[in-house]
């Protein structure tokens, strides 16, 4: 099984913070795999520092857990939801990401992935959380 932790980084605005990476199609929430010997909790903070120079303050809810079959049978994915965090600097684009940006979930842009429009619909409680990412 692969484990993959995904966040979605709330301003004080209603703004969420999503990025472009250079080797997929899109807009998505940031996020990566689970390491060997890390807690998703360790993983979801390694991957916001990593993609958006975001630092977590305080807790982040757990959102859901989801079976992501499209891209291989037995790949999970945990969401966190994160309103208390600072970002020091900008983040910088690399070989990762391409672009970032902080968008009103009503205003995205319109190459968000769909996977990404349908957590965010979850989170503002448009619809129940699905099983499958």
């Amino acid at each position: 099984m692969t484990l993959g932790v995904r966040g979605a980084v709330f301003d004080g605005d209603g703004r969420v913070f999503l990025v472009r990476h250079t080797y997929v199609p899109g807009w998505h929430l940031p996020g990566g795999g689970v390491d060997l010997g890390e807690t998703v909790r360790q993983a979801l903070d390694k991957e916001l520092r990593e993609e958006g120079n975001i630092r977590l303050l305080g807790e982040p809810q757990l959102f859901a857990v989801y079976h992501n079959k499209r891209i291989y049978r037995r790949d999970h994915v945990v969401l966190f939801v994160a309103r208390q965090w600072e970002q020091p600097e900008a983040p910088v684009p690399n070989a990762e990401i391409a672009e970032h940006g902080w968008f009103p979930v009503d205003a995205l842009p319109a190459e968000t992935s769909p996977a990404t429009r349908r957590r965010l619909d979850e989170i503002a409680g448009v619809q129940p959380p699905a099983a499958i990412w």
